[in-house]
């Protein structure tokens, strides 16, 4: 008997290890930047160019404006893209272009601790940087959408209820933070420990915008099921928008013919 109390308070004891590790380190299990900071915007991208973001936290952060090129209306139209949790601004130059193709004007975020900025990312931290984000291309362009990738959708979805758009893309988006984590840790009380939550169906309701929701039906990072609850919540005018086949990070869901065309109607303009 003592022997199997012996190995259950053990258990107990390494799940309690388990269950403080995710609490101190769930922050590298959400975000996953890269630091390094991207050449200067007029390396990669036609009509790129390099500003800065002051925080109201006092953060200075590197971004990137893409303006439409010479040939191309100018349809005085801002794209605040704010991205997913991986990389920097730099794998986002496909969509920058495309749409920039399309005359809109593009600012491409890096978060804080992303893309050679200063800081670490937290919720409370990516929601100042995409309101300086918003009020420098709000000073530029005469509207504004935003632009969610993965993460970025909680994130521009609740810079919607703060500072309404005049439309909102949410590519593959997920119901809350610890709904999406709990696909992936499903043997850790996700819910109970998360400090970043991202409830993007709660802010949905409260956003009357017009919305566009894009999503993979093969994603294997944010089920669909999750991204259609999202749009399902809207409380504004909503269009879905689903990429047969598409995994979370393919291509067709950076700068596919299908999410940029979608893109360029709510702009108010023809593909």
């Amino acid at each position: 008997m003592s022997v199997v109390i012996r190995a259950a308070l053990v258990v107990l004891l390494l799940l309690a290890l388990l269950i403080a590790s995710a609490w101190l380190l769930q922050r590298r299990l959400i975000y996953f930047p890269d630091r390094s900071a991207p050449p200067p915007a007029a390396q990669v991208l036609a009509g790129g160019q390099d500003v800065s973001l002051r925080t109201g936290d006092g953060l200075d952060l590197a971004a990137w404006l893409v303006r439409p090129p010479p040939g191309t209306t100018d349809r005085q139209v801002g794209v605040l893209v704010a991205p997913g949790n991986a990389g920097n601004r730099l794998a986002r130059v496909p969509l920058a272009a495309a749409l920039a193709d399309r005359g809109l004007t593009v600012l491409l975020v890096d978060y804080r601790g992303y893309g050679g900025n200063p800081g670490s990312p937290t919720e409370e931290g990516l929601a100042q940087d995409v309101d300086a984000a918003r009020a420098y291309l709000a000073a530029r362009t005469e509207r504004l959408l935003y632009f969610g990738e993965s993460l970025g959708a909680a994130v521009v979805t609740a810079l919607a209820t703060r500072h309404p758009p005049a439309g909102l893309i949410l590519r593959s988006p997920f119901i809350d933070l610890p709904a999406a984590g709990r696909e992936h840790y499903p043997f850790l009380p996700v819910r109970l420990l998360a400090r970043d939550r991202f409830p993007v169906r709660d802010h949905i309701g409260g956003v009357t915008a017009p919305t566009l929701v894009v999503y993979g039906t093969a994603d294997s990072v944010v089920p669909p099921a999750q991204s259609r609850a999202v749009a399902d919540s809207a409380a504004g005018p909503v269009r879905v928008v689903v990429v047969e086949g598409a995994d979370h990070n393919d291509a067709s869901l950076l700068d596919g013919r299908q999410l940029i065309d979608a893109v360029t109607e709510l702009a108010g303009g023809n593909p």
